[in-house]
């Protein structure tokens, strides 16, 4: 894989990973593009990984916060907000889990990736936010979150398993859609994003320990890391910051062209 490719693949996962524009869509156009190639599993895993550190270091005191949780938890106290947190964060994997288990199982996830299926959830989904932010109020926040929240949302997180869903769009909207204001949407959108991004990365890694892997694939998936991690972290500031002052527009605007074109390369 040349320098470029590398650099490109790391850079939009990084960017697209926590924006609700789906970072899988953009992957799976990606290994489109350039063919297939028998190291994408194991970059794909890199990125994954890079960028997930780009959240444990950007909300370091909420993923401390439910790492004290899990003590709480594994001492029997679920009281207090790390305990909530923590709680809350297990509730909310386990439906993509099991799903994501069915998906992988019966060969249905290779059948979903293809632009028409992309297209149209860019779309629709994309309207969803739209409608989430545009009616929904804006009142609730993180400390509010409770395990019927999580099981909402987890519903909904298990959809982002449909490429072009957006795993952090769909769970923005949810977030939404019961009351959370944006800004806390996103944030409780990003640390949901940390144990399913570990989990379906761990599976990704079982996969690439089947074959012997190069030094050279080393070198290109530490880079790809280090890239997304920076990437990652960049946008996801950037996300964060514009949303005290910006909606969610500017994103279903983007999922709405790149779903139109998708479609229009489908159908054409």
């Amino acid at each position: 894989m040349t320098l470029l490719h590398l650099l490109v693949l790391a850079v939009v996962q990084g960017i697209t990973e926590f924006l609700p524009i789906s970072s899988s869509a953009h992957l799976v156009l990606l290994h489109e593009m350039g063919g297939p190639r028998a190291d994408a599993i194991a970059l794909d895993v890199a990125v994954h990984l890079g960028s997930i550190g780009a959240v444990v270091i950007y909300f370091w005191a909420d993923v401390r916060a439910a790492l004290t949780g899990l003590c709480h938890l594994a001492r029997g106290s679920r009281d207090g907000f790390e305990a909530r947190l923590a709680l809350g964060l297990i509730i909310a994997t386990i439906p993509a889990v099991l799903v994501g288990a069915v998906l992988a199982l019966t060969g249905w996830v290779d059948l979903l990736r293809n632009a028409t299926v992309i297209g149209w959830t860019m779309i629709v989904f994309g309207a969803l936010l739209w409608a989430a932010h545009r009616f929904c109020p804006e009142r609730r926040k993180v400390e509010d979150w409770r395990w019927r929240d999580a099981v909402i949302m987890g519903l909904w997180q298990a959809l982002a398993l449909i490429p072009g869903v957006s795993r952090s769009g769909i769970t923005m909207t949810a977030a939404r859609l019961i009351g959370f204001k944006r800004h806390e949407a996103a944030r409780i959108a990003v640390l949901m994003s940390v144990p399913i991004t570990l989990a379906s990365g761990g599976y990704l890694m079982l996969q690439v320990g089947r074959s012997p892997v190069s030094d050279a694939l080393l070198y290109n998936a530490a880079l790809a890391a280090v890239l997304a991690f920076v990437a990652a972290y960049l946008a996801l500031a950037a996300m964060m910051r514009l949303l005290d002052r910006v909606s969610f527009t500017p994103y279903v605007i983007y999922r709405m062209l790149l779903g139109a074109v998708l479609l229009a390369l489908a159908y054409g």
